[in-house]
């Protein structure tokens, strides 16, 4: 399949964040989201825990593996690993700030490298047959865009990259933390979309900025994929909308409790085979952002979810908990409708 068919929207990589569980249940909202694990350092899956570091279900396809590094026979290696473990596309990171990976010479720092670059995808596409992709930034600290973003796709290309994924901001790797790296620097989509009219033939997927469905929407003429990070975390709810709106397809939910029961056998799986259930909970906190309940529902999901043996029925209490608040508003509405106060 090409990456244009399933790579039309997807959920981004983000450290602590896209675990497992955590795709386990962004799968229950979206069919065909392009789901991303954590980074994982080459380092890691060649000589650590592979099954700890790289292990999914079946269920959570599409899903693509990010990789940090920048030796290229270990990515290589890294990369036929990912392969083997059945991922249906391989991702070198070139836009993390943080200071680990400076350190490590990978991530953001490779702006300033992209032969560099183009060596580990040479070596990666040497060794796969899953697509390989970049996720990058437009520039680093004062480097002009125009020419940094150009020299780094000049090189992946020759290389035989697959796709790029641009977060539309620099990243500043002195003087600004990777919290602050996510926001502070201007957003430049037109740079982005600059570089898709350079590259027509080739996949070209935007980050950075984007919060709703609808701004995602209005990407799609410019770019062939988009890509959204917090906001798909923290409002995970806009995900049921993404199947018919990018896939053209039927959504797989239509109400939020539907999800949750339709997630609820993951969870009973997963406390059967000894996780926390707080560690499966604590990616549902935003389902129910801007609901009428949705503070008890985090308290409910936090709080009662590390308690000693704790279990599902904390799920079910949040879930009775915030039909009871819905319940309420919608009397005091119709109250204030009654009343003559309503509706102006």
């Amino acid at each position: 399949m090409q990456m244009s068919q399933y790579a039309r929207f997807a959920v981004a990589p983000m450290m602590e964040w896209t675990d497992p569980n955590c795709r386990a249940f962004h799968r229950t909202l979206s069919r065909h989201a392009l789901l991303y694990t954590e980074m994982v350092a080459s380092a890691a899956v060649v000589h650590g825990d592979r099954q700890r570091l790289l292990g999914f279900r079946d269920l959570e396809h599409p899903v693509a593996c990010q990789l940090g590094g920048s030796d290229p026979g270990q990515l290589a290696e890294a990369a036929r690993i990912v392969e083997d473990f059945g991922y249906d596309e391989v991702n070198l990171n070139v836009g993390c700030p943080s200071d680990r990976v400076q350190s490590g010479r990978f991530g953001a720092c490779l702006m300033r490298e992209p032969e560099l670059v183009a060596e580990c995808v040479s070596a990666m596409k040497a060794v796969v047959r899953i697509p390989v992709t970049v996720k990058c930034r437009i520039g680093v600290d004062d480097q002009d865009p125009e020419v940094a973003l150009d020299a780094l796709a000049d090189a992946v290309v020759a290389s035989g990259v697959d796709g790029l994924w641009v977060h539309a901001r620099k990243a500043w790797l002195k003087g600004l933390s990777p919290k602050e790296n996510r926001d502070i620097p201007p957003l430049d989509y037109d740079r982005v979309y600059r570089l898709k009219r350079r590259f027509p033939d080739l996949f070209i997927g935007i980050n950075g900025g984007i919060g709703s469905l609808e701004e995602a929407s209005a990407q799609m003429p410019h770019v062939d994929g988009v890509m959204l990070g917090r906001a798909a975390y923290h409002d995970p709810w806009l995900l049921a909308g993404v199947d018919s709106r990018f896939y053209g397809t039927a959504d797989p939910v239509a109400s939020r409790v539907e999800a949750v029961e339709h997630f609820r056998p993951f969870i009973l799986e997963r406390l059967k085979e000894g996780a926390r259930v707080n560690q499966l909970l604590r990616h549902m906190l935003g389902l129910y952002h801007g609901v009428p309940g949705a503070r008890a529902w985090r308290r409910r999901l936090t709080v009662d979810a590390v308690r000693p043996g704790a279990g599902v029925e904390v799920l079910d209490t949040a879930l009775a908990e915030i039909g009871e608040a819905t319940l309420d508003k919608a009397a005091g509405l119709g109250q204030l409708e009654m009343t003559g106060t309503g509706g102006r």
